[in-house]
């Protein structure tokens, strides 16, 4: 009998600055989602990937790149099934970063569904969520309400630089990865064949 393949869940460290917790809490969150066991789970972290600002000559939605680095990001997104992000707010927003790495691409978001992993101050990175919503909305994904908030993150991150959870990110965090696999399911219907796995 086949083995049904579990969906992929990309996991997006959003954060590239030297001495970032975002690291931290992105290394507990994949640990947390294998746990689960409901995803395959890949990563990307921004920082090793290092995409310059937008530098594509042609619009995205015509996945028409001449860069190989463009390309790799492709496939990487394109594989993907849901998308965490792993993101801090920085001056209500959300990283620059982030918002690069999504503007480079336009099909390979479409229709899947993407929770948010938040962190920051008093705010909890709150304001970046709602930034980031209209942004993804745009690209055809669908952002669930269901989402992780991490009050005061540096507090929570020990001396060996492991983030440590408290209850609330734990129940949190199942209740949004219980989420990603419905809404995933529901949005595989809409994910037109011709739009899965890359032409090069």
């Amino acid at each position: 009998m086949e083995e049904t393949r579990k969906p992929r869940l990309l996991v997006i460290v959003a954060s590239v600055r030297d001495g970032r917790v975002g690291k931290a809490v992105a290394d507990w969150f994949v640990d947390f989602a294998r746990a689960h066991d409901a995803f395959e789970i890949e990563v990307a972290d921004l920082k090793e990937l290092d995409l310059p600002l937008m530098t594509e000559p042609n619009h995205p939605r015509l996945k028409d790149y001449t860069q190989e680095k463009t390309w790799e990001w492709s496939r990487m997104v394109e594989a993907a099934d849901a998308f965490a992000f792993v993101m801090p707010e920085y001056n209500f927003a959300a990283t620059a970063p982030l918002i690069n790495a999504l503007d480079y691409l336009v099909q390979e978001w479409a229709y899947k569904p993407v929770g948010l992993v938040t962190y920051g101050g008093v705010s909890a990175g709150l304001r970046a969520a709602q930034s980031i919503k209209p942004l993804v909305t745009t690209l055809s994904m669908m952002p669930i309400k269901e989402a992780i908030a991490i009050q005061w993150v540096a507090k929570q991150v020990d001396d060996d630089g492991r983030f440590e959870p408290i209850e609330s990110h734990i129940s949190s965090g199942t209740a949004m990865l219980d989420a990603l696999v419905k809404w995933e399911r529901a949005l595989s219907t809409m994910r037109a064949p011709e739009s899965v796995g890359a032409t090069r």
